[in-house]
């Protein structure tokens, strides 16, 4: 996956391959990792002015590049902010550059010895300033790249060649993460996902793809998925479809085996969305989306420790005179008789039979931890506001502390989780109610509208999927995530630019980035 541009490690200011310079610190004049001259510059300025700190400003310098732009952090508490400060500097500093008409930037990153990645989430989020999205790059091709060739120079850091291909390496991750959960519903159709995975990992001969596209196996091995699909499986191009990503190092001590949630667009089906609600229903694909982005990072990173089986759960969620609707009674994959309450809680149906499968292949594995990633549920974005992702575990991943261990490792580059507990009031909700009836799909109403919002349908995932068979007295546990990022992938706040979670937060848990 190609950035577009040139990212290249500089050891000098006095190249003359850089037409301005970009510094994006936390009070510069007294950083020491910022070069003299350039303290000198801005010290001169922050003396004339109270607020430097806080804005952004451009100065003339006597380097080769002649001019440069100052995107401060601006005040830190450190009771309470964190390194994602850096991060929107960064961004805000590389857009204001190139409206500045840099072509070619050199990146001047600071340091700050409170967090231990703060070179790479400040590099981070200029790659992000600089991502142009996948239809405006086909349909106004001088639009893209931005610029030809952005230099860094971070004297903070031990390699910052390394610091570069780290970086490149996640930043293509989110690149495959924001084409395919931020293009419109007919630029990614399930059948055109489907093509775009194809080529995106056409060169990379350590991930193998399978794609189950036949309505016949639908049916019979993934019947909750096949019911979301019928109203959609009359048009060729919304036909869904169930995309496996598998990558395997050389020396696997762990498996991670994770579904994602990609519903192309979602209308709420026979439980229509109405009131203006549909609008940035595109983005409900962007669970899938990230599992996509974080196995190209594998593809490039090479993990030797790990084996990863990455699904993409891909339907479009339509409304018509074979939609499936309320009071059905659907057998899942898990043999579970599911009674459907609510059209519009589709995320879960599509993502049940396939966690099923998973839990199947993770009988047979090396210390295996199943994940959903999905935009599940507005109850989520109630509950922790925009730029947040829930993280819960089932009990075998509970006793393992394990979504405490994603969140401090979301932390350390900006990625950030809250955690949340699924407790026993949740599956009583989701339990069947009369004989006949094992499982719940939903309540009647929205999830914004009840209580435990969130909480619940992760318990629905653990019945549904047959999960509640591997809890902690079973014979074979098997740790659970359920990850919910319906806060954290702006489909919420639509149509601002699709941030990629939770690859950079599953990156930072387990691929030692320290030590890529």
């Amino acid at each position: 996956m190609s950035l577009g541009y040139e990212l290249t490690a500089v050891d000098s200011l006095n190249t003359p391959d850089y037409d301005g310079i970009l510094v994006v610190a936390y009070n510069a004049s007294s950083d020491q990792s910022i070069p003299q001259n350039i303290r000198d510059v801005l010290g001169e300025a922050a003396a004339l002015d109270n607020y430097f700190e806080e804005e952004i400003t451009t100065h003339k310098i006597n380097l080769p590049a002649k001019r440069l732009i100052y995107s401060p952090v601006g005040p830190l508490n450190p009771d309470y902010h964190d390194v994602r400060s850096f991060g929107e500097a960064a961004r805000k500093g590389i857009t204001r550059a190139v409206k500045a008409g840099f072509k070619t930037p050199l990146l001047v990153i600071g340091s700050y010895p409170t967090f231990s990645q703060v070179q790479l989430v400040t590099l981070l989020g200029a790659l992000e300033g600089l991502y142009v999205n996948i239809q405006y790059r086909e349909d106004c091709p001088n639009k893209h790249p931005k610029i030809k060739n952005l230099g860094v120079y971070a004297s903070g850091v031990p390699s910052v060649d390394k610091l570069v291909k780290l970086a490149a390496a996640l930043e293509s991750g989110r690149i495959v993460a924001r084409d395919i959960g931020g293009a419109d519903p007919e630029r990614m159709t399930p059948a055109r996902v489907e093509e775009y995975v194809k080529e995106s990992f056409k060169s990379d001969s350590n991930i193998k793809l399978q794609v189950i596209s036949d309505e016949a196996t639908l049916n019979k091995e993934y019947p909750l998925f096949a019911a979301v699909n019928r109203a959609a499986s009359v048009i060729d191009r919304h036909k869904g479809r169930i995309i496996y990503l598998t990558y395997e190092g050389s020396k696997v001590n762990e498996t991670l085996l994770i579904v994602g949630k990609g519903v192309t667009y979602d209308t709420g089906g026979a439980d229509i969305k109405a009131g203006g609600i549909m609008a940035g229903m595109s983005r409900d694909k962007c669970g899938a989306a990230a599992v996509a982005g974080f196995m190209k990072v594998l593809s490039i990173l090479k993990p030797p420790h790990l084996k990863v089986v990455g699904a993409l759960s891909m339907v479009r969620n339509s409304v018509g005179e074979n939609s499936y609707v309320s009071d059905e009674m659907i057998t899942s994959r898990a043999g579970k008789r599911v009674r459907v309450g609510n059209t519009d809680a589709e995320g879960r149906m599509i993502l049940a039979d396939v966690l099923c499968y998973m839990k199947e292949l993770a009988k047979n594995e090396i210390n295996p931890h199943l994940f959903t990633i999905a935009t599940l549920t507005g109850h989520a974005f109630r509950t922790v506001g925009p730029g947040y992702t829930i993280a819960l575990d089932n009990g075998p991943a509970r006793s393992k502390s394990f979504s405490p261990k994603l969140q401090k490792a979301g932390d350390v580059i900006g990625d950030m989780f809250e955690v949340s507990t699924i407790r026993r009031e949740d599956f009583e909700t989701h339990k069947g109610k009369v004989e006949g009836e094992d499982v719940v799909q939903a309540l009647n109403t929205p999830s914004v509208q009840s209580r435990r919002g969130h909480q619940g349908p992760a318990a629905f995932l653990i019945l549904a999927a047959g999960l509640d068979k591997h809890g902690l007295n079973s014979e074979q546990p098997l740790p659970f995530t359920h990850i919910d990022i319906a806060a954290s992938s702006a489909i919420f706040v639509f149509p601002e630019i699709v941030p990629g979670a939770p690859i950079l937060g599953l990156s930072s848990c387990y691929l030692n980035l320290d030590n890529v």
